[in-house]
């Protein structure tokens, strides 16, 4: 089974942190991290990764224009989308133009996040 890479976008860095440590240390999974929508969308294109976890709240860009945006690129439209965010209260389905993604409230129990993301992704243990 190869390794699961994860791209984290996210302008806190707290979460880029506790996110990579927890999904490293509980799945072993390789995380990536970018502080803004624009650098992930580099990022997204450039390593090419298994899922992405995309905050809503960011400046600039935030985290639905990065979605439009991932999804306009073929190179990054089929990688699976699950926002991480204050914005809800508990894990949820979003239409976003058409496209349905899941959302993971924050703030998240990192022990759990990992199996969260496998369960919503269907991927097995």
């Amino acid at each position: 089974m190869t390794t699961k890479r994860i791209l984290v976008i996210d302008n806190e860095q707290y979460i880029q942190e506790v996110t990579q440590i927890c999904l490293e240390t509980v799945a072993g999974w390789q995380v990536i991290t970018a502080s803004s929508g624009f650098e992930g969308l580099n990022k997204a294109e450039s390593e090419q990764p298994d899922a992405i976890l995309l905050d809503l709240i960011m400046p600039e860009m935030d985290g639905l224009m990065t979605f439009e945006k991932l999804q306009e690129n073929p190179l990054t439209s089929e990688i699976p989308v699950i926002f991480l965010t204050a914005r809800i209260s508990t894990s949820s389905d979003c239409n976003c133009d058409g496209k349905i993604t899941t959302a993971i409230p924050k703030p998240f129990n990192p022990l759990e996040l990992a199996n969260q993301i496998s369960e919503i992704l269907g991927w097995t243990a």
